[in-house]
């Protein structure tokens, strides 16, 4: 079994080095104090537990991807 051209190229995209460029790294800093301050919420209005971890955790997963769009599609 081989892989599409397409696929090819889209692997190449994800999993290459992305240099900021233009507004890139004022958006980067928006998203990011965006997810900290609710991030922050989050711990301040829950207990410490595994679901506290997990909701930061996908916090998190959600910022990358949120930058990765950026990164990665423009």
């Amino acid at each position: 079994m081989s892989i599409s051209d397409k696929q090819k190229q889209d692997i190449e995209n994800r999993f290459s080095y992305h240099a900021p460029k233009g507004d890139q790294t004022e958006r980067y800093a928006k998203i990011t104090e965006a997810y900290k301050q609710f991030a922050l919420t989050i711990a301040d209005l829950t207990p410490e537990s595994r679901e506290q971890s997990i909701a930061l955790t996908h916090l998190w997963e959600s910022r990358m991807a949120a930058n990765g769009s950026i990164a990665v599609n423009e």
